[in-house]
Order: C-alpha cells, then sequence, then structure tokens
C-alpha cells in the first residue's frame, strides 16, 4: 500500500499558489510511484500529484495535458506546477469515473463505451506534436516484459531468441505512416465523466507516444482490470472502423497491439507483485491472458501463438502468484 502521507513540501508550494492552509486528503496512488490528493478550500478544490524524482517526471503531462485542451479535449488544466520537487496542481474533474458510471447503469455501457470510441476516432484529426515514436524497438522492450518476469515466476525456461524473432514477424502490422497520440493507458478508469454534459475527461497521459491508432482501442476494449464482453469489444471496433474508414489492415494491427500489449501487462502485474509488493496486481493476470489468447487466434499472430504453444503450457497461464506455489 502506497504511502499517502502528503509531501512535506506541499503546503508551501500551494500557498505559492494562493492555496494557504488547503486541507489536503489523500485520493489515491497508483501502478507506479505518482500520488495524488485532493486540495480543498473553502469551495473550491483541485487535484495535487506528486510526481517526485527521480523516479518520475511531471513535465511530459503538463505538456501533453495542455497539448489535448488546445485541441478541444478534456484533459485537466494545470493550475501550477513545481517541476523540480515534482509537485503539479491541476483542475479536479471529480469522482465520476466511467467505470462506476457503467456498473451503477448498466444500460448506459454501450453508449459510454461508443463516446470513449468516437474520442479516438477524434483524436487522430491531430497530428502528434513531440512526442517519441511507438516504434519496433519500444514494441520489443515492453514484450520482452512477459518472458522477463512472468515466465521464470512460474518455474519456465523459455527460448527468449525465438520470442523475439516470433514477434520480428508480426510488429510491421503494428507501425504506421500516420501515426497518432497514443495515450497509453486509455481506460474506465482513467476516464472521468465531467460536468452536467458527462463530458470524457482524460487522465494519465504523461506516457503518450505517437503510433498505431489501433493502440489506445485496445487499451479500452481489452481492459486489465474488468471484463469487456466479446459483443461490446466487436461493436466497438465495427462502430470505429465505421467513423475511420479503415479496413482489414487495421484489425490486423489491433490484434497484434493486442497481444503485445496483453503480454507486456502480464509482464508488468507479476513484476508489480515480486518486485513491488503488490500482489493485487497478480490475480489480474487471468483476464489478461484470456485478451491475450483471444489475440494470438488471430491467423496475423501465427508465429507468436507457435511460441507461446511451444514455450508456456495452457495450465501455466493465469496468476503467476498461484501457479507459483
Amino acid at each position: 500500500m502506497a504511502d499517502m502521507t502528503p509531501p512535506a513540501d506541499a503546503p508551501a508550494f500551494l500557498t505559492t499558489l494562493g492555496w494557504e492552509g488547503a486541507v489536503i486528503a489523500p485520493l489515491a496512488g497508483d501502478a507506479s510511484f505518482r500520488r495524488y490528493f485532493r486540495v480543498t478550500q473553502g469551495g473550491r478544490r483541485a487535484v495535487l500529484m506528486d510526481a517526485p524524482p527521480p523516479h518520475e517526471d511531471p513535465r511530459p503531462f503538463i505538456a501533453i495535458a495542455r497539448w489535448l485542451v488546445g485541441k478541444g479535449f478534456a484533459a485537466p488544466t494545470i493550475l501550477g506546477a513545481d517541476e523540480e520537487r515534482g509537485l503539479v496542481l491541476i483542475e479536479d474533474f471529480g469522482d465520476d469515473r466511467m467505470r462506476e458510471a457503467i456498473e451503477s447503469d448498466p444500460d448506459a455501457t454501450v453508449q459510454l463505451y461508443s463516446d470513449a470510441v468516437d474520442l479516438l476516432a477524434a483524436l487522430r484529426n491531430h497530428a502528434p506534436e513531440g512526442l517519441a515514436p511507438y516504434d519496433t524497438a519500444v514494441l520489443h522492450r515492453e514484450a520482452a516484459l512477459l518472458p522477463e518476469w512472468y515466465t521464470p515466476a512460474v518455474g519456465l525456461d523459455v527460448d527468449g531468441e525465438g520470442y523475439r524473432a516470433a514477434w520480428d514477424q508480426v510488429f510491421a502490422h503494428a507501425l504506421t505512416d500516420k501515426p497518432v497520440t497514443v495515450l497509453r493507458d486509455y481506460h474506465v478508469e482513467n476516464l472521468m465523466l465531467v460536468g452536467p454534459g458527462r463530458t470524457l475527461g482524460l487522465l494519465d497521459f504523461q506516457d503518450a507516444l505517437a503510433g498505431h491508432p489501433a493502440y489506445d482501442l485496445v487499451s479500452l476494449l481489452q481492459d486489465a482490470r474488468r471484463d469487456v464482453e466479446p459483443s461490446i469489444e466487436e461493436a466497438m471496433l465495427k462502430r470505429y472502423l465505421a467513423a475511420t474508414g479503415e479496413g482489414e489492415a487495421f484489425l490486423n494491427a489491433y490484434h497484434v497491439l493486442g497481444a503485445q500489449r496483453n503480454a507486456k501487462i502480464v509482464g508488468i502485474f507479476t513484476r508489480l507483485w515480486k518486485r513491488d509488493g503488490k500482489p493485487r496486481y497478480a490475480a489480474l493476470c487471468p483476464r489478461v491472458w484470456a485478451y491475450l489468447e483471444r489475440d494470438l487466434s488471430q491467423p496475423v499472430l501465427a508465429p507468436v501463438a507457435a511460441w507461446f504453444d511451444d514455450n508456456v503450457p495452457p495450465e501455466l497461464r493465469g496468476d503467476p502468484k498461484v501457479l507459483s506455489r
């Protein structure tokens, strides 16, 4: 559990922004070193993001937030920042997340997912600015997290060179000559319903890269933290294709990036358990494996599927904490 004691220098930082004497209350920690606090003073409130160097750098978040706002998307307004200390005061989007909205009103599921898909379709109309490319090197580095963390945790000695070679045969499908801003963690826990119009508010985009538009769609529709019904995934894919004019090549990219992302997440969630002492993430791995296997069933991923068949038996695809006992 993250220590949610406010940073010692937070009161002084807030005073410089006109928030002297504000109450600082824990809001959330996440899978990184970032922490969030709700700041209240009288009738107003904001969110304090603590992104402490050297582990975190708040500057990408600030830059991308301002870019998104400038393009008409709902990202938090930056109210003030001390980049050296990693403190950022941002607009408070409230507590109405898309996840809880779906859970409290299942009939709203299709509309909310439709809104999220439409936002991605709109985002591709704006060329990325100042972002590093989501290229083959990054794709390989991320996919390698599965053999680095998961397979040793469940006692497997796998063919590392063969793993890389298998991905090499499919990654061309995941590249594009028309990159978009890939937010990279686009899912229902990072989408807020803001204001009376319930506009979708964006969070957790500091790791954005310039890459294939299918990636964020995968992030939304193959959600590591909640089950997305295959019927919803299919309907939303059709909606996106209709809005953008994409076709089979896009679907191939979607499944390759789905497999890549889910392999990465299995590795990251195992690392969060083994290295960082956060066992709750290991319990999410069976869901991610289910998505991964769904993607591997696609013909475009035959080389990668063959590697998994040869190296990771079905009975060892699940919760690494349970399987390591």
